[in-house]
């Protein structure tokens, strides 16, 4: 059973949402679509920033039903935004910091130590730095710290990479990984970048028109042909997932065991033995009678 239970119906202005979904008690739950389908309305409604009426609970507790709206202080939320909003007068340490002292400690959130958050996102060569002299990546590295420590139950990110560039949002993926592997919480992930989405996620809410017309494991949905209009506008792919086996350095290739069948790939920054995941895109695939 879902951790996590949502509902939520109303209208923002001249947009309608009408959506339920559930996400289990750790793991990305990415909310998947194309930009103006209510995905950040959504998270809007988590965090009690946006009141529609519908229900929320977490882990048992009703933060929102016909009769009880918990108000967004009084949720044990931590939300990343799309631009990381650092105070540009105190230090990254200092940062930090205040997230720490202003954390609710009765909620009874998960309780990161600053140095174990310190370490996960590599952020101890910036701590004496103010948010004007970091890079892009750096500065939601430090947004995604402040947000882990202030003891939350649920974590919001709403397109984390969105305002970075290709060199930036390579540099923060290991990161993201390590996050997911390292939090036992839910993180409900905004996107609508599908190679985001097979590298982060677990589960994945398919939405449209202020609707989720599918959920289930990103693999599952990713593969389906079923869904009509709602996934015209991403392809069709298969998600592997492997590990790496080696390299040649020769060729710049790295190789991933699948199952006992060997994948060759351009060269990729993962020791051997470190689990990835592959798309395959149907337009990429070939069938042939004969050898090719």
């Amino acid at each position: 059973m879902s951790l996590l239970q949502a509902a939520f119906a109303g209208r923002v202005g001249d947009f309608a949402l009408d959506v339920a979904f559930g996400a289990p008690a750790r793991g990305i739950t990415a909310l998947f679509g194309p930009s103006g389908c209510g995905k950040t309305t959504v998270l809007r409604c988590l965090a009690g920033l946006t009141r529609l009426s519908g229900r929320l609970t977490l882990d048992g507790e009703t933060w929102q039903d016909a009769g009880r709206f918990l108000p967004p202080h009084r949720r044990a939320v931590g939300y990343v935004f799309q631009e990381p909003s650092l105070f540009p007068h105190l230090s990254v340490r200092r940062n930090l910091a205040y997230s720490a002292r202003r954390a609710d400690r009765v909620a009874g959130g998960a309780g990161f130590e600053e140095n174990d958050v310190i370490d996960l996102l590599g952020l101890a060569a910036l701590l004496e730095r103010a948010p004007g002299r970091l890079s892009g990546g750096e500065r939601q590295r430090v947004a995604i710290g402040r947000a882990l420590l202030s003891r939350p139950r649920l974590l919001l990110m709403d397109e984390p990479l969105s305002a970075l560039d290709r060199g930036a949002k390579g540099e923060i993926l290991p990161y993201l990984e390590a996050l997911h592997d390292a939090v036992a919480l839910p993180i409900l992930y905004v996107s609508h970048d599908v190679a985001e989405v097979a590298r982060l996620a677990d589960g994945m809410v398919l939405m449209a028109e202020g609707r989720a017309v599918a959920e289930g494991p990103v693999e599952d949905i990713l593969e389906r042909l079923d869904l009509g209009p709602a996934a015209d506008w991403f392809e069709a792919r298969t998600v592997l997932t492997g590990r790496v086996s080696g390299h040649d350095d020769g060729y710049r290739l790295s190789f991933v065991d699948h199952h006992g069948q060997r994948l060759a790939l351009p060269r990729i920054d993962a020791d051997p033995g470190t689990e990835v995941r592959l798309r395959v895109r149907a337009r990429d695939v070939s069938i042939a009678l004969g050898p090719p």
